[in-house]
């Protein structure tokens, strides 16, 4: 029986104990106990899960605040999971399912799972560089007066040493050191090993001073209290052990005492005799795993002594697979307790065979109340967040006048004369670019409401008064983050943004511009974003070959279709700025509505004569993702499908070929991305027994299924080819489907089948093959 609890360091030291147990447990029965009816691999990282106990109890049950927001590492979630089943915020059923469907997730799930997740993780590297966004999203808020300085907190990230590897990681923390982030913590479970290998040695010697050039405090956490004791006492010993390698290390764990005592004998002789006398195999094994991330005097010390809000990453060594039967083992990432190993284990951790879901398990009656009474005094997140909508008043947003423009250009003055308004719309908007502020027309809004800076800064030019067309002054009320050239710290920032309202109870509108085919520069920050739920809109400009001269690597072809797979994002590419202005308000709406989602608009550099309109019977099918320019005649042979900016031929060669084909349709797409779902979605219905058409069959219907489509888009040809498939119509798509050059738009439509020429070829293909 466990002594009675006195301190609060044993009642620590217990629960540490029973989240080694559960999490195990946890992926073993999924692997092992609960039937698997398709044969797949179901998988878990115990290894993994044991290597962090110790520092996430420390954390939950020690160091966090009410106001403190977590990012686990991937591999680390069935601790989180036992964590809030010790809390009583996760279930025994949920636990049981992990893995399976509606159970507790593979990896920590701000949407999917049941418990209180701050992030999401699982692409790595993105939940670490968030929670510098975060705090910086943090800073804004309090800045601006709309967040009370008491409740703000601390961000902490739990990060795989392999985790490292990711490039992301130092591109956020480059930004971080910009723009003076604080109040960070990132400790790095420091085991030495990554999925296939161990870690190279030679990087060790360079995170702390990669860190500390960025301005963070670095502490290291090698050894624990019971084994520096013993180095100390030992000199010879101590630098034989800063010695070994990584892979030696963990071979030594694996291996145990007896190879611990082999191998110092050879290394040291008779040096180390006195010493290896006064300690057994079994002492030796238990000495060398006191390692500072296992040992919670040392960790609890750690989180104390950092209560400022420098940031401090903190290196907490650790061995892969601790207290497990492969602790060490190089090919220890994936790997499982087998029945046998399991049972030998748990008869060691004196759990009861039939009691393993038990949360406080083998603690006995005399030790349970200081347990009990720790739990309690950590119950700050017991129930998930309420999110926070409907904060946000969103007038009717007119579009600008003239007429030509380009969407583009319609942007900004749309987001000035917001700007100019003021009102709780756009006092809510935070805006971001990486470096192409003024290229992608925000320079405007930013004259209007200046650069945000903690710290503010002189506008050099303007004190000295040069002239620009810049007035950017930086202080504490501006409201556009400037950011470096690096998409993946663009969509981090719009997820802190976009994150905002669930983070802090205060709901923002992020705007981000960047360049369209930038856009697959951080498109796993861009999923990532999504996959939280966050909310935001995303301005992407210039786009296509339409760019003209700037050439091949700046004309982009397949954002439409990366839109079009892409879950929790709404795509739209206007053709004129009444389209943007309807969907510019629908956006805002989106992203204060709990059934919303985020928005991203193509635009483009290209004026275009801007449409009359009889009335507003437009706005509604093209917020729905396309509607009739030019209305079709009943029992039409054909229809042009347009898309954006390349309206304008399609509109020419509708005037020219009207008159030779009667009942001639133009149907202007705005968002195939919706036009794609309601299909789907219809088709689902009717699966159901529910008969509704979709908005693209309505639309079709309206001429023949026998009659031919053109499709034109400045993007991959894909992106509206499909269309033929919705009621069976014959296609001829025209689009991009090779890389763009230099050019000016008459030289380049005519090589890439853009314009009239090829319309009207498309067309009488079309009405040869119906012939």
């Amino acid at each position: 029986m466990l002594k009675p609890v006195t301190t609060d360091i044993e009642a620590l030291k217990i629960l540490d104990e029973r989240l080694r147990w559960l999490s195990a447990w946890t992926i073993h029965h999924a692997n092992h106990i609960r039937e698997n009816s398709d044969g797949l691999k179901v998988g878990g990282h115990q290894a993994s899960c044991a290597s962090m106990t110790a520092i996430m109890t420390a954390l939950y049950f020690h160091a966090l605040g009410p106001n403190d927001r977590v990012a686990v590492k991937p591999h680390a979630g069935p601790v989180l999971h036992a964590i809030h089943y010790l809390l009583g915020t996760q279930s025994r059923e949920a636990l049981e399912n992990f893995r399976g469907f509606g159970g507790a997730q593979s990896y920590p799930s701000r949407t999917k799972d049941k418990i209180p997740v701050d992030f999401s993780t699982g692409s790595v590297g993105l939940g670490v560089a968030i929670t510098t966004f975060s705090s910086l999203i943090q800073d804004y808020l309090t800045a601006r007066g709309m967040m009370d300085e008491a409740d703000r907190g601390r961000f902490v990230a739990l990060v795989g040493d392999a985790e490292l590897d990711e490039g992301n990681i130092y591109e956020a923390l480059i930004e971080g050191a910009k723009h003076d982030v604080r109040n960070l913590w990132w400790i790095l479970d420091y085991n030495r090993q990554s999925l296939d290998a161990t870690s190279a040695d030679r990087m060790f010697e360079r995170f702390d001073e990669i860190f500390r050039s960025c301005g963070w405090r670095v502490v290291e956490l090698r050894y624990g209290k019971r084994l520096k004791a013993a180095l100390d006492a030992h000199p010879k010993l101590k630098t034989w052990f800063d010695g070994l390698g990584n892979a030696e290390l963990s071979a030594l764990h694996y291996q145990g005492g007896a190879a611990l005592r082999k191998r110092i004998e050879a290394d040291l002789g008779m040096s180390a005799s006195a010493f290896l006398k006064a300690n057994d195999d079994a002492a030796l094994a238990s000495l060398f795993s006191d390692l500072g991330g296992h040992c919670m005097e040392s960790l609890v010390e750690a989180f104390d002594a950092a209560q400022d809000d420098v940031p401090t990453l903190f290196i907490a060594w650790t061995i892969k697979g601790n207290g497990l039967p492969f602790a060490g083992h190089k090919d220890n990432h994936a790997g499982l307790m087998n029945p046998t190993q399991m049972a030998a284990w748990r008869e060691a951790m004196g759990v009861t065979e039939g009691r393993e879901w038990e949360p406080l398990e083998s603690v006995g009656d005399n030790t349970r109340p200081g347990v009990e009474a720790m739990i309690e005094r950590s119950r700050f997140a017991r129930e998930k967040r309420q999110r926070a909508f409907g904060q946000i008043e969103v007038p009717t947003i007119p579009a600008p006048s003239g007429e030509e423009q380009s969407t583009q250009a319609a942007f900004g003055r749309i987001l000035l004369e917001i700007a100019k308004a003021g009102g709780t719309l756009a006092e809510r908007i935070v805006t971001t670019s990486p470096d192409v502020t003024v290229s992608t027309n925000l320079g405007a809004w930013v004259n209007q409401r200046g650069l945000f800076r903690r710290e503010g800064i002189d506008d050099i030019f303007a004190r000295e008064k040069i002239a620009s067309a810049q007035k950017w002054s930086s202080a504490k009320k501006g409201q556009h983050i400037e950011l470096g050239i690096a998409e993946n710290n663009l969509f981090l920032m719009l997820a802190a943004a976009g994150l905002a309202g669930d983070q802090f109870g205060t709901r923002l509108v992020p705007i981000g511009t960047l360049y369209d085919p930038f856009i697959a520069r951080g498109l796993d920050a861009l999923n990532y974003a999504c996959y939280q739920d966050a909310r935001f809109l995303l301005v992407a400009t210039p786009s296509g070959i339409t760019l003209g001269p700037e050439g091949g690597a700046h004309q982009s072809i397949n954002p439409p279709l990366i839109a079009l797979g892409q879950p929790g994002l709404r795509h739209y590419e206007p053709a004129y700025a009444d389209e943007l202005a309807a969907m510019m308000e629908l956006a805002f709406r989106l992203i204060d509505d709990p059934a919303g989602e985020s928005t991203y608009l193509r635009l483009s550099t290209r004026s275009v004569q801007q449409i009359e309109r009889q009335d507003d019977g437009w706005r509604d099918d093209a917020l729905k993702g396309a509607y009739w320019l030019r209305e079709p005649g009943a029992g039409s042979e054909a229809a042009i499908v347009a898309m954006g900016t390349v309206m304008p031929e399609a509109l020419a060669a509708w005037e020219e070929l009207r008159e030779d084909i009667p009942g001639l349709g133009l149907l202007s797409v705005t968002s195939p991305d919706l036009l794609h779902r309601g299909w789907t979605a219809a088709q689902a219905a009717r699966w159901a027994g529910e008969r509704q058409a979709s908005h693209i069959e309505q639309l079709l219907s309206r001429i023949g299924r026998n009659a031919g489509l053109v499709t034109i888009a400045d993007a991959a040809p894909a992106s509206l080819s499909w269309l033929g498939g919705v009621l069976g119509q014959r296609v001829a798509p025209l689009g991009v489907d090779r890389f763009g050059q230099t050019g000016n738009l008459s030289d380049l439509y005519a090589s890439y089948r853009l314009d009239g020429a090829a319309i009207t070829e498309a067309v009488a293909e079309i009405l040869l093959q119906n012939g």
